[in-house]
């Protein structure tokens, strides 16, 4: 609907939508210059009761990007001037912190076990895994990345590891992640699809926070291996041993989207310098960066 047949079906008047509009509190979208506004969102705003008078203005959501550590991500946030910061928790821990408006977008790598419908082809579990989400009707889900995932080892790969398998087989020292972050899904999703149990592994204890940490723990001799990024081992001189592909979005509210910092971050991913990071880093394909892959 235009902004007039908004403002109708809402018995607003145009000057209070266009208020509304500015302060991010209701769902729109900016389509060659003109303010549109998709009348299933509208109904969804109003029946979560998003127009009561009490939460006419949203609180604004603290400038910061939740969810799963990223080098790549760490250094688009400081290099592109947006503003943000990061809180690294894991992927699950950052959808839940999106839906309670306490970071303003989640960094997402989700993975689903074999015996959930997973045919090893996760490409679209991140997008699912928002659209089941309570709480974040509003959301819409950009490509940053896919990154390479696999297993860091020490320089040299000593003890031979190839997958999965072999670090069950050979008892090799495995460092964890928390759970509910993404490196940990996907080794429960390695770990399903080998048909092999996480109590079949000579884990360590504590968890890693980042894969930086993994990388720290196998440096240190602490650990053999652990699950990260090809640019996490390759940052830390390490071995890697390639796994899988994986999708590495960012998810926000749709008000958000046009916000300053948002929009400064998203142009930085067309830039030149943008895509020689990553290629200097290693293990990331760029091509789909700051595309919409999903709105609700």
């Amino acid at each position: 609907m235009t902004t007039d047949e908004a403002a109708a079906y809402l018995r607003l008047s145009e000057r209070k939508l266009y208020e509304l509009v500015a302060n991010g509190a209701v769902p729109c979208t900016k389509v060659t210059g003109k303010w549109l506004f998709p009348k299933a969102a509208l109904d969804r705003w109003l029946a979560a009761g998003l127009i009561a008078p009490a939460a006419l203005m949203h609180a604004p959501a603290p400038p910061i990007v939740g969810g799963s550590h990223d080098p790549l991500l760490e250094w688009s946030l400081r290099e592109s001037g947006c503003e943000l910061a990061s809180l690294p928790e894991g992927s699950e821990a950052g959808l839940r912190r999106l839906a309670r408006g306490e970071v303003a977008a989640a960094a997402i790598h989700l993975h689903r076990l074999q015996d959930q419908g997973s045919d090893g082809d996760d490409e679209q579990a991140n997008t699912q895994a928002v659209a089941g989400a309570s709480g974040l009707h509003d959301a819409v889900v950009i490509a940053f990345a896919r990154r390479e995932q696999g297993l860091v080892v020490a320089a040299g790969n000593p003890l031979g590891l190839g997958d999965i398998a072999a670090v069950a087989a050979r008892r090799a020292r495995l460092a964890l992640r928390p759970q509910g972050a993404g490196a940990q899904l996907l080794l429960l999703a390695l770990l399903a699809r080998a048909g092999l149990a996480l109590d079949q592994l000579a884990a360590i204890k504590p968890s890693c926070p980042t894969g930086a940490d993994i990388a720290q723990a196998v440096r240190s001799g602490r650990a053999d291996c652990g699950v990260a990024t090809r640019a996490v081992a390759q940052a830390a001189g390490l071995g890697f041993v390639p796994l899988t592909w994986e999708r590495f979005d960012l998810v926000l509210r749709q008000r958000n989207y046009f916000l300053p910092g948002p929009q400064a971050l998203f142009a930085f991913l067309r830039a030149a310098a943008f895509r020689e990071r990553a290629a200097e880093l290693g293990g990331y394909d760029v091509s789909e960066a700051g595309r919409v892959r999903w709105v609700n």
